[in-house]
């Protein structure tokens, strides 16, 4: 009988890996619009040193003949054989907070042993709750800040965040499938789908990602830098803008979509995490304050 667990190999940390860790998922294949999935899992991966937990096995779940290898060709020899990996990792956050990040491609085979895999994973490592992410394009227009739609277990998160909550149907992604079983077993998770604007989605848009870390972090409490993605964020719509400036056409489909957008959001305002039950925003004093006991309680905790 194949067993779930015959996917993957665990490292050593595994038996090491602390209880109460968050897990992050971010895999790319069926939908990334605007790189979004591919630019936080190079910045998660980059910004700090990171362990490995888990390897998932690609000759059992991937189509190589669909997602190759990438050589590389030096002259007369190959110098580099880059193969698609699908990891677990614990990864750090700015502040040195450890948790877990399963990235990689998505499976193209045994999505259920796959997914009971994961879901087996989570129990085993003690995971505090799940948040995975996707981005799909959207007819949304650039001018106005990137929208998500969030699902899973947090009721809070949806009222405070999501901005387009359809009653549709769509192709799953493989992490919608983990999100219903870990649902259906009364584990917390949350999916946040990006909406990038569809004329952008075939580009890497580093606000897409920014996105993508700030609903992380929302979900879970981490903090991640991303100064240096605002940053490339900021060049790259001077650059889009600039475009539309000079072509009347493009203009006018900014335009109509940006009315669109407006008029959407004018009848589907959305909480903000900003506000207290009875509307209003809280003043400098108050948030200087709730800063002060967050910190007294973080001293207290690590003994400093």
């Amino acid at each position: 009988m194949n067993h779930p667990d015959d996917l993957y190999a665990l490292d050593a940390a595994a038996s090491e890996t602390p209880p109460g860790l968050h897990l992050v998922a971010a895999l790319t294949g069926f939908a990334d619009a605007g790189g979004a999935v591919a630019q936080v899992t190079e910045s998660l991966l980059g910004a700090s040193d990171t362990t490995l937990v888990a390897e998932f096995d690609p000759d059992i779940l991937l189509d190589y003949r669909a997602r190759r290898p990438v050589i590389t060709f030096d002259r007369d020899h190959i110098s580099e054989v880059a193969p698609a990996r699908l990891t677990l990792r614990i990864v750090h956050d700015e502040l040195g907070q450890p948790f877990l990040f399963l990235s990689g491609y998505e499976p193209d085979f045994q999505w259920n042993r796959f997914v009971a895999a994961v879901v087996d994973l989570a129990e085993d490592l003690q995971v505090a709750d799940t948040t995975w992410i996707q981005s799909i394009p959207m007819p949304v227009p650039h001018t106005r800040p990137i929208g998500i739609t969030v699902s899973g277990t947090r009721p809070d998160l949806v009222e405070s965040m999501s901005v387009w909550k359809p009653q549709t149907q769509a192709p799953a992604n493989v992490l919608h499938l983990v999100e219903h079983r870990l649902s259906e077993e009364g584990r917390e998770v949350t999916g946040l789908v990006l909406l990038v604007p569809h004329y952008l989605s075939d580009t890497e848009y580093p606000d897409a990602a920014v996105a993508a870390l700030s609903g992380v972090a929302a979900a879970t409490g981490l903090i991640f830098p991303t100064d240096q993605l605002r940053e490339e964020g900021r060049d790259f719509l001077a650059r889009v803008d600039e475009q539309v400036g000079g072509n009347e056409e493009l203009g006018n489909l900014v335009s109509a979509l940006e009315e669109r957008h407006d008029t959407y959001m004018a009848g589907n305002p959305i909480a903000s995490p900003l506000t207290g039950v009875d509307g209003q925003v809280p003043t400098a004093d108050a948030i200087a304050a709730e800063l002060e006991r967050f910190l007294a309680d973080r001293g207290a905790d690590d003994g400093d």
